[in-house]
C-alpha cells in the first residue's frame, strides 16, 4: 500500500508505545484508503492500485469469524523495524503479493490501525539474518520451527540483512498488503510465510499462511528454486499446517495474489 514512510527504520514496539519518531497515528493516516492490490480483470489479475472499495472483492468467499490458528513464532523472528509493503530488495522468485484483511474474531468487524509483520524464507530456504542458521553458504540444510509450543524466543540476528521481513499498518477495513515472492522451503517444513499481529501493545495473533501443493509444485519446479533439491515435507506432512492456513491464490500476468482474512481475538478472551 503506498506509505511514504517505505524502507524507514521504525521500531514495532517503539511505535506501539508512541515515543518513535515516526508515530503510529502518522502510520495509519499513510495508509488509510491508499492500498495497492489487484482487482480482477477477466481470469488474470494486474496488479494495480485501487479504491477501498474494490479491494473488498479479493476476500470473497472468506466471510468466517473463526478465530485464527495460533502456531510458534519459530526460531527467525525479530523485530526487524521495517515499515514497508515491498520486502523483496534483491531476492528473485516468482512475485507475489500478499493481501491480509484482519477481522475481530467476535464481531467478524475489521481491527484497524494493528501492526501486521510477515518474514519468510528466500527460495534457497535461507532468513535474513540468520543466513548461517537456516543453513547458508550451501551448509547443511535448516530443520523445522520447534514444535507448537516451544520457539518463541526472539532471534539476535547475525548479521543487518533484512530481506524478506516488514511490517504493514492495517487501514480502515482491516487490510494491508504487502509485494513478495513465493517462499521457499526448508528440511521438515512445508511452504510457509509467518504472520505476527499485534493490537495496540499487544501481541494478538501469531500464525502462518500456506499455499496449495498443486501451486508450490509449479513454482518450485521454476529458476531459481529448482536449485534447491531435495524437499522433504508437505502440506499434509507438516506438524502446523492447517487447511484455514491456506491462501487464496488468483494467477497474475506477473506473478501471483495470495488473499486471506485473518480473524483475531484482541481482546484474548477465546471469543
Amino acid at each position: 500500500m503506498g506509505n511514504h514512510h517505505e524502507g524507514q527504520r521504525v521500531s514495532r514496539r517503539r511505535m506501539l508505545v508512541g515515543v518513535s519518531s515516526v508515530g503510529l497515528g502518522a502510520l495509519v493516516t499513510a495508509c488509510a484508503g491508499k492500498s495497492a492490490v489487484t482487482t480482477s480483470t477477466g481470469e488474470t489479475v494486474e496488479l494495480q492500485a485501487v479504491t477501498d472499495a474494490d479491494l473488498t472483492a479479493l476476500f470473497d468467499g472468506a466471510r468466517t469469524c473463526t478465530l485464527a490458528a495460533s502456531t510458534t513464532q519459530g526460531p527467525y523472528y525479530f523485530d526487524a523495524d521495517k515499515i514497508r509493503s515491498d520486502i523483496r530488495e534483491d531476492k528473485q522468485g516468482a512475485k507475489l503479493r500478499l493481501a491480509l484483511q484482519l477481522q475481530d474474531s467476535e464481531t467478524c468487524k475489521p481491527i484497524p490501525h494493528a501492526v501486521v509483520e510477515i518474514w519468510q524464507c528466500d527460495a534457497g530456504g535461507l532468513y535474513s539474518g540468520a543466513e548461517a542458521a537456516s543453513g547458508g553458504g550451501g551448509g547443511t540444510p535448516p530443520t523445522g520451527s520447534p514444535p507448537p509450543g516451544g520457539g518463541d524466543a526472539d532471534l539476535v540476528p547475525a548479521d543487518d540483512k533484512r530481506y524478506l521481513r516488514g511490517a504493514q499498518v492495517t487501514n480502515q477495513l482491516g487490510i494491508v498488503d504487502f509485494m513478495t515472492i513465493w517462499p521457499g522451503w526448508y528440511r521438515g517444513r512445508t511452504v510457509h510465510v509467518h504472520v505476527m499481529v499485534h493490537v495496540g501493545n499487544e501481541k494478538t495473533l501469531t500464525t502462518q499462511l500456506m499455499f496449495d501443493e498443486a501451486l508450490n509444485a509449479k513454482v518450485l519446479a521454476t529458476q531459481p528454486y529448482v536449485q534447491h533439491t531435495g524437499r522433504d515435507t508437505f502440506n499434509d506432512g507438516d506438524y502446523i499446517y492447517r487447511p484455514s492456513m491456506l491462501l487464496k491464490v488468483t494467477q497474475a500476468r506477473d506473478g501471483y495474489v495470495g488473499s486471506i482474512v485473518l480473524n483475531a481475538d484482541p481482546d484474548h478472551d477465546g471469543g
